[in-house]
């Protein structure tokens, strides 16, 4: 202890002694060739540990390894140490003081602070011109904890101390989401000052797309010049797609085209074809106006930045955020705030939701040491540790606390301030679960309906072996398709996740009141004066449910009784009932002017819900079933030889096509089947595949794939694709086997551990109970190329089903035009009384707005 007195400048040691330069590069020696210095590309993580919200304000500070670039706390940095060996890290500091007063009471001048270099945003909750910042880093080298004070240029190697420049210069990872700096990443077009636009009468409508040359029907972009709409290249954006607006601009010259699905109120996707990048276009509300797309009306907003848009609604505002009532601020376990990061509203709300039903809570909270212990060695990518460390965070408590007179008192007298966090920011969280997804990842507003499907898609796909929180909103329903000639019917059933609800107009309670209210309106806006009260449709729930229960028109729906498109009407029932019911109001629609419309209305939405008489009752007597037959499947004539030679594979699965199927309503995993067995040739050409095969009994089911030489799944078979899905690479089970472990242990190892050779070993270390035969029977075969996994007991749809009576806990509402714009914010019944969740604002709710939800919660309640 003599060495490590002298750099703690301990008594025992020669702590007076200045320690002389030598003696701390021998120290160093040893750990040399694992100091790296940051190259481009390389994430360095500084201000959030990978597992907690703790950073450097953290009373512990915060530990950064100098190989990996990752973060931890001081209760996690000791399991990155000994999970790796990794032994010297940066450990990050910022002391909060009160400035000195001087004789007349007030802070002292000072020159700049030069002790600041940390990039770390400002607490909020203080006042700037009372208290000073001062940064602190020094190298900790493990397990001893021997302390190197920084800046340290005479002492230290040259690499050591160009590496520690480098970490502390670093930019941080989330540059290109946070909201000041995203934008102005893209260079402004130099057509776009300039731009030619042809007075050819062309009017763009709000939907049905497809390109002019090959009629698909995604990842279309809009020239800005002619406005033809046409199809992007196959490789960009990671969608399909056959490359015809690029050959329009070669034939044409036409240098700019707006990618159609991606136009908010903020921008959107603009491709320079001439300057070969994506670009900003300034007048682009301009260049759209000119073929029929209005977006002069459309003004974003988010929590409170209000414009001339807006005021009319600020009844709305009010009303959902309790504005102008006393609201309690709550503190403690499950009552912390998740802060903005700019139009991230949409997901604190999902997530306190979800992290407020206990199936999540005991799936990722309470299993919180073994996934932490078996992260892979970059936590920051993994989905379980980060909805774990989320989970931890908004229900621990730890990190939304009161204040609390003695410590004040405490910090007073110490003459440093100890800053209390309340609230966390989710920017770790976000970064990961919307990196794939090319809505979510940007900064602007989304819909929250949309991140719950990718929520629920993100949990399905990354189970913890069996668990699979997401079951609790998984049912079954039952659609009955009749055609109108003959009268047959055909019955189907299909997975879904939550219950969509038609906003019933026709059926308003105050339709007088709406008139007088639209015609005063009127005359306040041509006279220029203020404009009237808001008055809010009144629509009664039950025209509502009733809405959702009746038969609806199917657009091309084919007979196969008539061998022919007939008309065709649906109705839908549910075959089984979910342990949690989550219900959308649809309330956003387009205009024909292409500005989105959000009904304005008030419905009675009940506290007890009893859907008992929704449940499905299959065929019935002197009913006839349409013939099993199936309608011809159209491909593109030159996307044939495409599919036919070129099988992808499934983690490449185009997700953007996944969730535009899940949007219409098809189940996730069937979603995902039929963009794997047309081979990401676009949502339209999957579409048709879903109309083939949705009555085949496992269509939601996952995708599984059959070993080479094995019999194929109808899809499969017609494409020709082969492959395993689910079975672990050989080269890892032979890794494992050569240990001494059966090969079934392996196999069952990896496959919970998504093919993790470090986390599969210690799951089988984990799991000493694990039988031979308990779970499967592995079949082999004498065959090099593959094996075949079969289970047991085959799977069936995960359900939870039971009575259909329901009891409301949580409910998600949206304030403004429309879901790419406004603010959400979520109210929680918790401990018998009702808690608004306002970004990182928490607080005991007077008046819940119950009838102006978006999103409602409710769980099953015993009849």
């Amino acid at each position: 202890m003599q060495r490590r007195g002298a750099l703690f400048g301990m008594p025992g040691g020669s702590g007076s002694r200045k320690m002389a330069a030598g003696d701390i590069g021998e120290l160093l020696v040893p750990h040399m060739p694992t100091i790296r210095v940051p190259r481009s590309g390389d994430r360095v993580y500084k201000n959030e540990c990978a597992f907690s919200y703790d950073s450097p304000n953290s009373e512990g500070g915060l530990y950064v390894c100098m190989n990996t670039f990752l973060a931890f706390g001081r209760e996690h940095v000791e399991r990155h140490f000994r999970k790796t060996g990794q032994s010297v890290y940066m450990h990050l500091k910022r002391h909060v003081r009160e400035k000195v007063r001087g004789a007349s009471g007030g802070a002292l001048p000072k020159r700049r602070n030069s002790k600041i270099f940390l990039d770390l945003d400002t607490d909020d909750d203080l006042n700037s011109d009372d208290y000073e910042y001062e940064d602190e880093a020094k190298l900790v080298i493990f397990p001893d904890h021997y302390e190197i004070a920084l800046p340290n240029i005479e002492e230290l190697p040259a690499l050591v101390t160009i590496a520690c420049d480098a970490v502390l210069s670093s930019k941080s990872p989330y540059r290109k989401q946070d909201p000041d700096t995203w934008e102005n990443e893209l260079p402004v077009s130099k057509y776009a000052n300039n731009l030619t636009q042809l007075d050819n009468g062309v009017r763009i409508p709000p939907s049905g797309w497809k390109c002019a040359r090959c009629d698909l029907r995604e990842n279309l972009w809009l020239n800005l010049t002619d406005g033809s709409v046409l199809c992007g290249k196959w490789f960009f954006d990671s969608s399909g797609g056959n490359g015809h607006a690029l050959e329009h601009y070669r034939d044409m010259g036409y240098p700019l085209a707006v990618k159609l699905g991606t136009i908010t109120p903020d921008g959107a996707d603009v491709y320079s074809f001439q300057e070969e990048e994506p670009v900003l276009d300034p007048h682009l509300a301009k260049h759209l106006a000119h073929f029929g797309i209005d977006m002069l009306h459309m003004h974003g907003t988010e929590n409170g930045l209000r414009d001339n848009d807006i005021k009319p609604r600020v009844s709305e505002w009010e009303v959902i955020q309790e504005t102008g009532t006393k609201l309690k601020p709550m503190y403690g376990p499950g009552y912390t705030g998740l802060k903005n990061l700019g139009n991230s509203c949409y997901l604190s709300s999902v997530m306190q939701a979800i992290f407020s039903i206990p199936e999540f809570q005991r799936a990722y909270v309470g299993n919180l040491p073994r996934i932490f212990d078996y992260s892979p060695l970059d936590p920051t990518q993994d989905f379980n540790t980060q909805m774990t460390k989320l989970g931890h965070g908004l229900l621990s408590g730890q990190y939304s606390k009161p204040p609390v007179k003695s410590e004040l008192i405490e910090q007073v007298m110490k003459e440093e301030h100890k800053p209390q966090q309340n609230g966390i920011s989710p920017r770790m969280f976000k970064a990961f679960v919307s990196k794939s997804h090319p809505e979510f990842s940007s900064n602007r507003q989304q819909d929250a309906q949309e991140f719950f499907l990718h929520l629920v898609n993100l949990v399905e796909r990354n189970r913890i072996g069996s668990e699979n929180p997401s079951d609790v909103f998984r049912f079954l329903v039952e659609e009955r398709i009749q055609c109108c000639q003959t009268r047959k019917v055909r019955y189907t059933e299909r997975v879904d996740y939550l219950m969509q609800l038609p906003v019933a107009m026709e059926a308003a309670t105050n339709k007088d009141e709406l008139i007088a209210y639209e015609l005063t309106r009127r005359e306040a806006e041509a006279n220029r004066r203020p404009l009237p009260e808001l008055v809010r449709a009144k629509i009664p729930f039950s025209a509502c449910l009733q809405a959702f229960s009746e038969p609806e028109n199917v657009d091309d729906f084919w007979s196969s009784a008539l061998q022919a498109k007939s008309a065709g009407v649906k109705t839908s029932r549910f075959a089984s009932f979910p342990e949690y019911l989550v219900v959308q109001i649809k309330k956003f629609t387009f205009g024909l002017d292409w500005v989105p419309k959000k009904f304005d209305v008030s419905i009675d939405m009940p506290d007890l819900l009893d859907i008992n008489h929704l449940r499905a009752r299959g065929l019935q007597p002197g009913e006839e079933e349409l013939p099993d037959i199936s309608p011809p499947i159209v491909i593109p004539d030159d996307s044939k030889d495409r599919l036919m030679n070129q099988l992808i594979d499934p983690s490449d699965i185009d997700e953007s096509s996944v969730m535009q199927l899940a949007e219409m309503g098809f189940p996730l995993e069937a979603c995902r089947k039929a963009v794997y067995f047309t081979g990401n040739m676009g949502a339209e050409v999957a579409f048709n595949w879903i109309i083939v095969h949705m009555e085949e009994p496992d269509f939601a089911e996952p995708l599984t794939m059959p070993g080479y030489g094995g019999a194929a799944s109808a899809g499969a078979s017609v494409f020709g694709a082969t492959g395993l899905d689910n079975q672990p690479p050989e080269e890892i089970v032979a890794i494992i086997t050569s240990m001494g472990f059966h090969r079934n242990q392996a196999i069952q190892a990896l496959r919970a551990t998504n093919n993790n050779l470090e986390r599969a070993l210690d799951w089988i270390f984990s799991h000493p109970e694990f039988e031979e035969d308990s779970d499967f029977v592995i079949e082999m075969e004498n065959n090099a190329n593959a094996n075949m996994i079969s289970e047991a007991k085959p799977e069936g749809p995960r359900v939870k089903d039971g009575s259909g009576m329901y009891e409301l806990f949580a409910f998600i509402s949206h304030m403004g035009t429309s879901t790419m714009s406004g603010h959400y914010v979520c109210h929680i019944k918790k401990e018998g009384r009702w808690v608004i969740y306002n970004d990182h604002r928490v607080c005991a709710s007077e008046r819940p707005p119950k009838d102006l939800g978006y999103m409602y919660f409710y769980h099953r309640v015993p009849r």
